[in-house]
């Protein structure tokens, strides 16, 4: 067998990969070291940005399977037949920490899905809890600048946590779920997942359904307390990464069931909460689980760099049978998302083999750009339509249209019966057993009595009681009494 000979970017053999070329023994470096000034060259633009949100990552591929019949609510191809498999990459992370952040820390955690299906990918980007803080994505930048690190401390503060929180009586929904037990997973393997937003299916005849996802771990939810956490994260800051890597290793292949819930169109008009508010569940009695599918993780990234850190998904990216509600959030990433991987990783990042369709081949007119390498040829137009055979529209909408009404303009969400802030945050707490409802009481405290300003603090009690007279009576004398220790 033939030794593998070391070379430079261009392919040129390199003579000595230990020593610098230098003007003499002990002499200064030259110039001329084409292979030194290489390696530091490269090894300076290494890295890229990281994402503003959801930057610590973990990733896996594997398959999804249909288990269930769905074809009378949507004609999507993945979803059309029992035991049809589609190749999947799941990417898991934390929202609020940067790039080096630990796993075990209570935070939401992204759920992004893509779909490699034989019309090309659709991505599916939610997180393990069904509901987010805001419900408007005018509000998305101001709030992840509260959750981040101070411009002038460099570090997460609990006064600008929290102020926002106040200003945002949105938030006590998810607020509620993040203190919960489930705010800090065991592991990515141990949570739920959700698609968070509400999407629309359309069937063969038209028909238009509005539609969540649920995906139910096979493995069971398992949590971790706050001190477990914290010293967890401490021991091992990579916890959640090792423990799907090494799982995925031994053919512990983790699972998830998928679950949708179903709502006519014909409905939305007159249910009791606006089912296109992010900040607002579809209770079951309403609208029971319906299921779908299975998702099976069996394949672990070669490179963590290529293949998650340059992941990009976009929830713009639809599949024929499937597209967007009037979801606002959902409406604002849809842009969002894929400037990000614009931003991050170029306007050719869908050439990436983790962002490239398998089953069919992109064709469209993009052209050129950093890093292109889809040559067409040299009888390829870059312009439509064209008289040379070029790839033309099918003049048949993805999903069925959206209808509207009304005047442009700010408005405030459609009025339903139950729309409100807290309602659904109390129903939450409600259904909490009472050692639950302690270690919630416990974990929104600890945070709510290091804010400095005494109005924050009322107005957030304010929302807890709203939401249950017992939940805001217990989180204020547990505030209480921290802060007079």
């Amino acid at each position: 067998m033939s030794k593998r000979v070391l070379t430079t970017e261009s392919g040129a053999p390199v003579a000595d990969n230990q020593n610098s070329a230098t003007a003499g023994v002990g002499g200064p470096l030259l110039l001329q070291d084409q292979h030194l000034l290489e390696k530091l060259a490269r090894f300076n633009r290494e890295r890229i940005p990281e994402r503003v949100v959801h930057a610590r990552g973990s990733g896996a591929y594997g398959y999804f399977e249909v288990t269930d019949d769905v074809t009378g609510f949507t004609y999507a191809d993945f979803l059309s037949t029992v035991g049809k498999r589609t190749e999947v990459f799941l990417r898991f992370s934390t929202v609020a920490d940067n790039l080096g952040g630990a796993d075990a820390v209570r935070d939401p955690r992204g759920f992004a899905l893509k779909f490699y299906t034989e019309d090309g990918n659709y991505d599916l980007v939610g997180n393990n809890t069904p509901v987010f803080f805001i419900k408007d994505p005018i509000k998305f930048p101001d709030f992840i600048h509260s959750q981040k690190r101070d411009p002038f401390t460099g570090k997460q503060e609990p006064d600008n946590v929290w102020d926002f929180w106040a200003q945002a009586p949105e938030a006590t929904h998810q607020i509620t779920w993040l203190m919960g037990d489930r705010g800090i997973p065991a592991s990515y393997r141990h949570m739920n997942g959700y698609g968070s937003h509400t999407y629309q299916w359309t069937n063969a005849e038209g028909e238009a359904f509005f539609v969540k996802y649920h995906f139910k771990t096979n493995q069971g939810i398992r949590s971790l307390s706050s001190e477990q956490g914290a010293e967890i994260a401490g021991k091992d800051p990579n916890s959640h990464q090792t423990d799907l890597l090494q799982a995925i290793e031994r053919g512990v292949n983790p699972s998830w069931t998928l679950y949708v819930q179903i709502m006519p169109a014909a409905e939305v008009a007159d249910y009791r909460f606006n089912p296109f508010d992010l900040t607002k569940v579809w209770p079951h009695k309403d609208y029971p689980l319906q299921r779908v599918g299975r998702l099976v993780l069996d394949r672990n990234p070669d490179n963590v760099f290529a293949e998650v850190e340059q992941a990009a998904f976009s929830p713009n990216n639809f599949v024929p049978g499937i597209g967007p509600s009037p979801d606002k959030m959902l409406q604002g990433r849809l842009f969002a998302y894929a400037d990000a991987h614009r931003y991050r990783l170029g306007v050719n990042h869908t050439q990436l083999a983790v962002n490239a369709p398998k089953a069919t081949t992109a064709d469209n007119y993009g052209r050129d750009g950093l890093m292109a390498s889809n040559a067409q040829g040299r009888a390829a137009k870059n312009y439509e339509p064209n008289s040379y055979d070029g790839p033309a529209e099918t003049g048949r909408p993805l999903s069925a249209p959206l209808a509207v009404n009304g005047h442009t303009g700010t408005h405030e969400a459609p009025l339903h019966t139950k729309d409100d802030h807290f309602f659904q945050a109390g129903e939450l707490y409600r259904l909490m057993s009472a050692e639950e409802r302690s270690r919630l009481v416990a974990n929104i405290a600890g945070g709510l009595s290091q804010v400095s300003r005494d109005d924050v603090i009322e107005k957030n009690l304010a929302h807890f009681h709203a939401a249950d007279p017992e939940y805001g009576k217990r989180v204020e004398e547990a505030v209480r009494a921290l802060r007079e220790d």
